[in-house]
């Protein structure tokens, strides 16, 4: 089975995306298919990189049974756009950084998250200047999405040949 390597996306790379990561890790492994969905995250910016998730992500993660304190940010590289299948931008203005960011013809998906995970095209909202509830409201979003991008994942994965998708 070829993997289908999935890429979250939000500005900083410490509050969204990797939340994103850990709960989306958290899904697959549950459904035993980490190998063939390894997932990332990123930030369009880089002024976070190499530093850990916000300490509001990490406990609300742990409230739910998900570690994703080793996780260290990063920014986006142009590689990312063929290493990954699918990125997903947690917001209109990250989505349009990364479609200015993306090569020509990008061998990857990149679609908002919610309008891909959800059908809807609302934002992620970021909770950095917010309290812990913002980060709670958050993850209820990103893990409805990531139990629906899981299950299309899986819906399409029997149509897989080769390197072609109908995912995008």
């Amino acid at each position: 089975m070829t993997p289908f390597p999935v890429l979250f996306v939000c500005l900083g790379n410490i509050c969204r995306s990797p939340l994103a990561e850990g709960i989306f890790r958290h899904l697959t492994t549950e459904a035993g298919t980490t190998e063939t969905y390894p997932t990332d995250s990123a930030g369009t910016g880089g002024w976070h990189n190499g530093h850990p998730p916000d300490s509001r992500s990490v406990q609300v993660a742990r409230e739910h049974g998900i570690d994703i304190s080793d996780l260290r940010a990063r920014r986006v590289e142009p590689v990312d756009f063929e290493r990954f299948r699918l990125i997903l931008a947690m917001d209109r203005s990250n989505l349009r950084h990364l479609q200015d960011m993306a090569p020509p013809d990008p061998s990857a998906t990149i679609a908002l998250f919610s309008a891909f995970a959800l059908g809807s095209d609302i934002d992620v909202p970021d909770p950095y200047y917010g309290g812990i509830d913002g980060f709670r409201g958050v993850y209820s979003m990103l893990f409805t999405g990531c139990r629906s991008i899981v299950a299309k994942l899986e819906a399409e994965r029997a149509s897989w040949s080769g390197n072609t998708s109908s995912v995008r």
